[in-house]
């Protein structure tokens, strides 16, 4: 018996050095939402002298250069009203096999003297690797499944956190133009 207790313990003692590793990467990850889908709506004050017009044209330039993928899209540029719609599309490298995903999404861009408004809305994804149906489907499936702890591959938390990182790059380049 005694051999068998001693056993256990080198046996827990070589494993709970594996348990801490493995517990390492435990921050959540968190994204803008709103009615249970990603949904990044932010509004920024700039200087007082910046006019709409300014502005409009600022947004513009930076929505052509965002976004080097062909599936994106303008929409909307109504400098009357201070708006740009359109869609915005990242690709996302999920493993070193080559498997990726094209993230498209909405973006909405308002000016008005001094300030703006960005919404980024509408995620779908679309994977590209083999045996995947590849369509684009709505992001918060996969998203919601991922949040409860369910994820429908090893790659999830690498996309949804390069998915983060992406749009917050995407809304500080904004910024960065808007700004200068």
């Amino acid at each position: 018996m005694q051999i068998t207790l001693k056993k256990l313990v080198i046996v827990a003692l070589i494993l709970v050095p594996g348990m801490v590793v493995a517990q390492s990467d435990t921050q959540p990850l968190t994204m803008q939402m709103r009615d249970g889908k990603i949904y990044f709506d932010n509004t920024y004050s700039l200087d007082a002298k910046l006019k709409k017009e300014e502005l409009f044209s600022r947004a513009s330039n930076w929505f052509k250069d965002a976004f080097p993928y062909p599936e994106k899209s303008i929409d909307i540029s109504d400098d009357k009203k201070g708006e740009i719609l359109g869609t915005g599309i990242f690709k996302i490298v999920t493993s070193n096999s080559g498997n990726y995903y094209w993230i498209r999404f909405r973006v909405n861009i308002i000016v008005h003297n001094a300030t703006y408004e960005l919404k980024a809305y509408e995620f779908y994804e679309k994977p590209i690797e083999a045996g995947i149906s590849n369509e684009y489907s709505k992001i918060e499936y996969r998203w919601w499944d991922f949040r409860q702890g369910k994820p429908w591959s090893a790659e999830d938390k690498t996309l949804f956190s390069k998915l983060d990182k992406n749009i917050n790059e995407t809304l500080n380049s904004l910024e960065t133009a808007m700004s200068k």
